[in-house]
């Protein structure tokens, strides 16, 4: 049979979207951060620099100790604890802003994604 046992290329599908659903969720805690930034403050000048700092200061965290092809890349916990503190961030701050709901998706979609790389074993992608 092509494709292998029944129903492997399905789960082959849901791995890469998975990957996929990975990429977004790392954009969408950065949007997140930004629109906290946004909505954090009145202060026109404090808001520019928070709406900037936040996200690239994840971005940067995320890049040197999370990206698969940074040469600091952290092994797990580390890493793990540095996604986490990116996200809870994020959440955080969507929830400071009064987007409770979408923290909470944003919250949902991650915990799951995670557990999913952990159970495929997609942690080096």
């Amino acid at each position: 049979m092509a494709g292998g046992p029944r129903g492997h290329g399905r789960v082959d599908a849901l791995k890469a979207v998975n990957l996929g659903l990975r990429f977004a969720l790392e954009l969408a805690a950065l949007t997140a951060l930004a629109v906290w930034g946004w909505l954090a403050t009145d202060s026109a000048p404090v808001r520019l620099l928070l709406t900037f700092a936040a996200p690239l200061l994840a971005a940067f965290a995320w890049g040197r100790y999370v990206a698969p092809k940074s040469p600091r890349r952290l092994p797990d916990p580390l890493r793990l604890l540095v996604e986490v503190v990116v996200f809870a961030a994020a959440t955080s701050g969507l929830v400071a802003v009064d987007h409770s709901w979408v923290a909470a998706v944003l919250a949902t979609a991650y915990v799951v994604n995670v557990v999913l790389l952990f159970v495929w074993h997609q942690r080096d992608h």
